[in-house]
């Protein structure tokens, strides 16, 4: 059964994941290290996970089983979705996937090293309305998908 992981802390995307999940009438994990104050559906799981370094990408990694969905922003956790053979969405509508994940880790690899090193400063792009709508239609179009499988 088809489920989603959301790897919550930071996540922009937590009600439209909530929406969807509810108009499939699918299992979803909210998790973090950090107490959600949104309201949950009947299927929809708060997961609340000790403030470790990587908790809730561990808790996320030991659950996910192949053809669920993960929605993380954190490159590292989403190749490990990966390797499960799970199917990850970026909040901003993009997916992870073999082919371009290695490029991924590499890119974050080479900017942490260049903030590091004072070569870059920190910049995150901020989160449009036209990032929200393709993290629906992807998310929508996914579940889809598997559903015809």
């Amino acid at each position: 059964m088809l489920v989603i992981y959301v790897d919550a802390d930071s996540c922009a995307v937590k009600d439209e994941v909530l929406k969807v999940a509810s108009r499939h009438d699918l299992e979803a994990f909210m998790v973090s290290n950090q107490y959600i104050r949104q309201n949950m559906g009947p299927k929809v799981h708060k997961i609340l996970v000790a403030a470790n370094f990587d908790e809730a990408d561990n808790w996320i990694e030991e659950h996910i089983n192949i053809g669920d969905i993960a929605i993380t922003a954190d490159i590292l956790l989403a190749s490990r979705c990966i390797k499960k053979k799970a199917i990850v969405i970026n909040p901003n509508g993009k997916i992870f996937d073999d082919n371009n994940i290695n490029m991924k880790v590499a890119m974050r690899d080479l900017n942490t090293h260049l903030r590091e090193t004072g070569e870059i400063s920190s910049y995150n792009a901020s989160f449009s309305k036209q990032d929200r709508s393709r993290f629906l239609e992807t998310l929508e179009n996914t579940i889809q998908k598997l559903k015809r499988l």
